[in-house]
């Protein structure tokens, strides 16, 4: 089984900066992708950033060129470096890993992390 535990949300204010981090944990297989995703009240989950094991990268629209994804593989971790924040960005921000590296949907995701938040005032 695999865990995926984040951390690094918090309160920040407008145009301030974070660091999130994703450490996963257990049998996991070499090549796989992990990626962010985010959910703000009343809203649909929605991708921010993935990173495969071969370190290509994808951006949601909304984060482009405020948000950086990077990967340690020895460690099994992820990052977010998320800067500009605005209030919009404020969500559960979750890591997920999937094996397949293809277009797939939420529900196809192998494992999720239970979430950290991130608050932005203004």
């Amino acid at each position: 089984q695999v865990k995926l535990v984040e951390s690094g949300g918090g309160l920040v204010q407008t145009g301030g900066s974070l660091r999130l981090s994703c450490v996963a944990s257990g049998s996991i297989a070499a090549i796989n992708s992990m990626d962010w995703f985010r959910q703000a009240p009343g809203k649909q989950r929605e991708l921010v950033a993935g990173i495969t094991s071969g370190l290509q990268t994808t951006y949601g629209s909304s984060v482009k060129g405020r948000f950086t994804i990077s990967r340690d593989n020895a460690k099994n971790t992820v990052y977010l470096q998320m800067n500009n924040l605005k209030p919009e960005d404020t969500g559960v921000y979750y890591c997920a890993l999937r094996y397949d590296l293809g277009i797939v949907s939420l529900q196809e995701y192998d494992f999720w992390g239970q979430g950290t938040q991130v608050t932005v005032s203004s």
